[in-house]
């Protein structure tokens, strides 16, 4: 069996040594942020229509648009009606009247474990709705994101929240000392399989794991900057680039085993 066919032979292990660094919000001290140097400092980059396998066998035009996004809530849909909006026959290979008819009904499950009905984007002949597929004259794609191109505005302004924060994790947690005082941390992570759920062992490949997928020489931090600012804040993230340099100056110990089959000392 070739790396065509089964792609994922290639990926690195989920589990490897990470460095890691906490700071305070500089601007919220009741915040701790904890993030995961190891793949900040990774040479991680999109590689969508350059070398991408897809999440499923056979879809790697798709990249992962396979399935449609989940909206994490109104303000999300409501941003991407507005964006929508703005397409046309012309640039929306599977333009629609109306964004009902863009998006689908579903479920996830809830903080019970219980499914609870969510709302995401339809899919049509196997991929997202929004996706326009090779050979359409728009482009390939993803329509939301070439047309926040057009406009002169980040794609993270027009596409789903899943779409413009993949592969960053934001989780929160609760930190108690033994005194009693708590902080709320917000942990930046790398969005491996594992962050699908269960769904995403079977994922055809995934490219957090995948050597040809970090042979960027620029580190996640910089070229992420604009999303980690919206998911963090802007001088949150101006500390936090900081730290990445300062550490990536005196050289990273647990180097990304996926950056490091194309550069061993890391970025």
């Amino acid at each position: 069996m070739t790396v065509a066919d089964n792609p994922r032979q290639n990926e690195v292990a989920l589990d490897f040594p990470r460095e890691w660094i906490e700071f305070l919000d500089p601007e919220d001290s009741d915040v701790l942020i904890r993030a995961d140097l190891t793949w900040l400092l990774s040479g991680w980059s999109c590689i969508f229509g350059a070398g991408c396998h897809g999440i499923n066998a056979g879809r790697a035009v798709d990249g992962c648009c396979t399935h449609g996004a989940f909206f994490t809530d109104a303000d999300d849909v409501r941003r991407v009606r507005k964006a929508a909006r703005r397409l046309t026959p012309e640039t929306w290979q599977h333009f629609q009247q109306t964004f009902r008819e863009a998006t689908a009904e579903d479920e996830l499950d809830g903080e019970n474990g219980e499914p609870e009905p969510a709302l995401r984007t339809a899919t049509v002949d196997g991929a997202c709705v929004f996706h326009n597929r090779p050979g359409f004259a728009g482009g390939h794609g993803c329509a939301l994101h070439a047309q926040a191109i057009r406009d002169g505005v980040h794609p993270l302004e027009y596409k789903p929240d899943v779409c413009w924060q993949l592969p960053i994790k934001r989780d929160y947690e609760k930190l108690r000392h033994a005194d009693g005082t708590e902080r709320q941390v917000v942990v930046i992570s790398e969005f491996d399989r594992r962050g699908w759920g269960e769904g995403g062992h079977d994922l055809h490949w995934w490219c957090t794991s995948a050597p040809e997928a970090h042979a960027s020489k620029v580190a996640v931090y910089e070229s992420y900057a604009p999303e980690l600012t919206e998911l963090l804040g802007a001088a949150a993230y101006g500390r936090l680039a900081e730290l990445c340099a300062a550490r990536r100056k005196s050289g990273l110990i647990a180097v990304h085993p996926a950056t490091a089959r194309n550069a061993p000392n890391g970025i």
